[in-house]
């Protein structure tokens, strides 16, 4: 055995081997352990497959997770044999050890076959729920192979990702933020109460999860928070603007404490010894910090330029970027950027990218020695990137244009090639700026056309020659006569170079060079690139006029000898900012698969209560009033806790009214705490009935008044006189009859199939908003058919349903025969699934199919429920946080009335109204046809026809589109 075979079994034998196994395992427990060392070599163990999966029913623990890891390696390759032994696996869930019931999961997670789906997602929501924080870990981990597996599943694991951030061990939190990442990126709201438990749970995160979080946080901070240098960009932009314009008023920045928050508690991140850990926090840093902090991470970034040349890339990238607009962040650090003679090519490139970048008037000189050291390396690429450097230098720094560019004409001597040439090409691009001053390094170019052979130096010679042929006249006819002899032998690039040399001489000094330039072309014209024959035939045309020329030859002097703009040398790195630094795409400089575009700052400052996990206080009271038994009526303890109630409740649904005289106040807060101990009666007496009654449709409730009415009898019998009084006086509202807002003939209606489609015959439907008999879970659609044709239409009937999953329709019964000119209407069952996705069909007569679908507008798939108000305010005590979705909105002018509200939104949503205390508050109330999820609705109006609109719904997904059609329809 060799050393470092020893060594690997030496660090492997805790996992290998065993004190004393079981002698009826001790056969397998070492065949087991000899394919560890198998699959850790990369050699194919999937042989054994079969032999190993027998034994994951083996008591041994140890064996067992041998076994759980083989079956992960394998279990993608070898899913039948895997799905042989799932019960056993699903066995593996209940198991008393943590490390078995992980194993498990991850061997089920790693079977790719959609048969298993729903065992998957079973086992996964059980483990989101298991008290080891590790199992539970494991199951953040399914949650991206199942979503990948089946997308379908992505609105129930949006359910377990949000159980699971809610988690408050540090174990679960980086895995969990991974999928949220992987599965629901879009799903910003997910985070909104949790984002302070992860900020301060940062600290305490491994490594790998550190990463995730400060990344997904650095995106949530750019859709939150304000951008803390907005007042000085403002300031940038009204300095380029006249000075007669007045400076607006701005009122100050205050930084959002969260947005500090963050900031703080990521601060000391920057000592960890993780090269990741300490760049995630770099680019948190760089895109969330105002700029009088983002100078703490320099030093950290320095620190990890002393890592291994991989980690020193990918900082120097980084870095790079970040020096262009934060220049003086680098500059006390300048000598960490000197390259050593051991620095790879790659490291040597980009360090001199960084030191370009911070050169300045005050450091200009010490740069240059350092470029002139360089220029003497081995390193041919990075001798060609020094002198490019050089000449970036000259471009930005104009005092020292004179001197570099004197630099460079001393290295047209040097005996490398490649030097000469890179020097030629930088030199062309600063001669561009100040021509007319230096025609003698023109001319010195010239004379170097018979000793340089790199074609990109050739042809830029040939272009300055041709450029600026003025200022060398007798000079530039000699280079052309050369460049014919040779044309055929030079480089395309070259070629091309010399054809345009010679129009332009032809235009200036046709005299001369009149029979070289015809010679010239003559020789392009055959040549094997179709670019320059083509390039010949059109100069010939244009250069020498004939009868058949037209008008743009008068123009020839124009189109070659017009003044070029000068080049500009900028860093590579200019606009890679736009990618989150440290991202794989940064590094590319090209949007990789799965980047997330990193998102403007919001111009207003979005809501911060929607971070806030405190319970409202009215929440606290309806719960508090709820669990307490029935007060003492004459006592003044009960009085006290009536009017702390009613205070509270007030507080909640009149926060804006002006004060009035105290007396009138009394007076209300004693009615209302009346009604409100009522109602509170009514709901004690009715607790065993309460889901009751929130399951049972408001057009189904013929036996509600009788136990209503024996309910409020009882509960008049046990009050006293006075509140007998009031109950006879103010009698509560009748439950079996409620408001219809919508009669029958205003429902929308949608056209299924045009009567020219359909040859005569068009087919209307609406949402009747009436139960569906057959399956209370369907919605009900009424069809009309109406027959325009001449002839009648027979057999009409449904076909070939095309549905998404778990989608139901109930067919209507066959018309037999429609009449030539005669309407008939049926109705048809769908269950969409509390979706909102179409259901496809065909619609078919005696004589053609016609492919059909109907979608629903979300609030379709509802019915109404009563409630009252001490129902209402529980239930949505109930649904706060990720099910509650709040939106400000502005009335339209016909809209600002009480019942105009009504009359629109139970036309958006088929809700309806819940009894409320407040004329400035309307409620709403239903469920779900399907699964009889709760929807709650409340829209709040103030002053100036501005309103708030709440939507609480168990389903989220519900929830927000159902907002979106509510505010459509209150605001146009």
């Amino acid at each position: 055995v060799q050393n470092s075979d020893v060594g690997y079994f030496e660090n492997c034998r805790c996992v290998v081997f065993y004190e004393q196994p079981p002698p009826a395992c001790a056969v397998r427990s070492q065949k087991r352990s000899n394919c560890e060392p198998m699959i850790a070599r990369g050699k194919n163990a999937s042989d054994l497959f079969p032999a190993v999966v027998k034994n994951v029913a083996c008591k041994n623990i140890e064996v067992k997770k041998l076994v759980y890891v083989y079956l992960v390696r394998y279990a993608e390759e070898q899913q039948d044999l895997a799905l042989l032994s799932i019960s056993t696996f699903q066995r593996g869930l209940k198991d008393p050890n943590q490390l078995i019931r992980a194993s498990a999961l991850r061997v089920l997670s790693s079977i790719r076959v959609t048969i298993i789906v729903p065992i998957m997602m079973l086992a996964i929501k059980e483990a989101a729920s298991d008290m080891s924080p590790y199992v539970r870990k494991t199951a953040a981990h399914a949650i991206p192979k199942l979503y990948s597996l089946d997308p379908e599943q992505k609105d129930c694991l949006i359910e377990v990702i949000e159980k699971l951030l809610a988690d408050k061990t540090t174990l679960v939190a980086g895995s969990v933020v991974m999928a949220f990442e992987e599965v629901c990126p879009e799903r910003i709201d997910l985070i909104h109460k949790n984002y302070r438990k992860l900020c301060n749970l940062l600290i305490d995160v491994e490594e790998w999860g550190q990463v995730v979080i400060i990344n997904m946080l650095t995106r949530y901070a750019r859709t939150q928070f304000l951008n803390p240098n907005m007042n000085e960009d403002k300031e940038e932009k009204e300095k380029k603007k006249t000075e007669a314009t007045a400076i607006v008023k701005r009122k100050p920045y205050v930084m959002d404490p969260d947005h500090r928050l963050l900031l703080r508690n990521t601060k000391p991140l920057l000592q960890s010894r993780n090269a990741a850990v300490v760049m995630a926090v770099a680019q948190l840093y760089f895109h969330l910090a105002p700029k009088a902090e983002v100078g703490v991470i320099a030093k950290a970034l320095v620190r990890l330029m002393r890592s291994h040349s991989e980690v020193q890339y990918v900082v120097l990238q980084n870095v790079a970027t970040m020096s262009i607009k934060r220049r003086g962040m680098f500059e006390p650090y300048l000598k960490s950027f000197y390259i050593r003679s051991t620095d790879p090519t790659q490291i040597k490139v980009l360090k001199l990218e960084v030191l370009t970048n911070l050169a300045n008037e005050t450091n200009i000189s010490t740069i240059l020695r350092e470029f002139q050291t360089y220029i003497k390396s081995n390193d041919k690429d990075f001798v060609a990137a020094t002198i490019q450097a050089i000449g970036r230098c000259a471009t930005n720094i104009g005092e020292v244009r004179d001197t570099c560019l004197n630099g460079l004409v001393q290295l047209l001597s040097n005996r490398d090639e490649l030097v000469v040439a890179e020097s030629v090409v930088v030199i062309k691009k600063l001669l561009q700026m100040q021509p007319e001053q230096h025609s003698d390094i023109i001319k010195h170019m010239a004379k170097l056309t018979d000793n340089i052979q790199v074609p990109m130096a050739r042809a830029s010679i040939l272009w300055l020659i041709g450029e600026y042929c003025e200022h060398v006249p007798k000079i530039a006819p000699d280079v052309l006569r050369k460049m014919a002899k040779t044309f055929t032998n030079e480089e395309d690039i070259v070629k091309l170079q010399i054809i345009n040399l010679a129009a332009k001489l032809y235009l200036t000094n046709s005299k001369q060079t009149k029979l070289l330039t015809q010679y010239v072309l003559n020789l392009a014209k055959y040549d094997q690139n179709y670019d320059i024959r083509d390039r010949a035939r059109f100069i010939r045309q244009l250069i020498v006029p004939t009868d058949k020329s037209g008008a743009l030859s008068k123009y020839a002097k124009k189109l070659f000898l017009a003044l070029k703009p000068a080049p500009v040398l900028e860093s590579p790195f200019k606009d890679r900012d736009h990618f989150q630094l440290g991202s794989l795409s940064h590094l590319l400089n090209a949007k990789a698969g799965g980047y997330q575009v990193l998102p403007d700052w919001p111009e207003a400052a979005p809501d911060p209560s929607v971070r806030n996990v405190e319970v409202k206080e009215s929440v606290r009271a309806v719960e508090t009033v709820t669990k307490k038994s029935k007060p003492r009526i004459g006592s003044s303890e009960s009085e006290s806790e009536e009017d702390d109630d009613s205070e509270s409740e007030s507080s909640e649904s009149e926060e804006e009214e002006s004060e009035e005289e105290s007396e009138e106040e009394t007076k209300k807060k004693k009615k209302v705490g009346n009604e409100r101990l009522e109602n509170t009666r009514t709901t004690d007496i009715h607790t065993h009935t309460h889901s009751e009654r929130r399951n049972t449709h408001i057009l189904n409730c013929d036996s509600q008044p009788n136990t209503i009415a024996s309910v409020q009898v009882f509960d008049t019998i046990c009050k006293p006189a006075w509140l007998y009084m009031q109950f006879l006086l103010n009698p509560p509202l009748p439950v079996s009859v409620p408001q219809t807002i919508i009669p029958s003939g205003n429902l929308k209606t949608y056209e299924l199939l045009h009567r020219i489609t359909g040859e005569g015959l068009s087919v209307e439907y609406c949402f009747s908003r009436q139960p569906f008999s057959p399956d209370p879970h369907m919605v009900a659609v009424k069809i009309q058919f109406t027959n325009s044709a001449t002839s009648e239409a027979k057999s009409l009937h449904v076909e070939d349903a095309k549905l998404q999953s778990g989608m139901r329709i109930k067919e209507f019964p066959e018309i037999e025969v429609l009449p030539a000119g005669e309407t008939i209407s049926v109705v048809m069952g769908i269950d969409f699934c509390d979706s909102t996705q179409a259901a496809n069909f065909q619609l078919c007569t005696h004589t053609r199919k016609f492919f059909v679908s109907i979608q629903p507008p979300v609030g379709e798939l509802m019915m109404p429920i009563f409630m009252t108000e001490n129902e209402f305010k529980k239930e949505q005590g109930q649904l706060m946080g990720m099910n509650e979705i709040t939106e400000k909105l502005t009335l339209e002018e016909k809209c600002q009335g009480e019942h105009a509200v009504v009359q629109r939104v139970t036309t958006a949503a088929n809700l309806s109204r819940v009894p409320c205390g407040s004329d400035k508050e309307c409620r709403f109330a239903g469920k779900t046809v399907t699964s009889g999820s709760l929807v709650l609705v409340s829209v709040v109006t103030k002053e100036d026809g501005a309103a708030q609109l709440t939507v609480n719904c168990e389903k989220m997904v519900i929830g927000t589109m159902l907002v979106k059609d509510i505010h459509q329809a209150l605001t146009q």
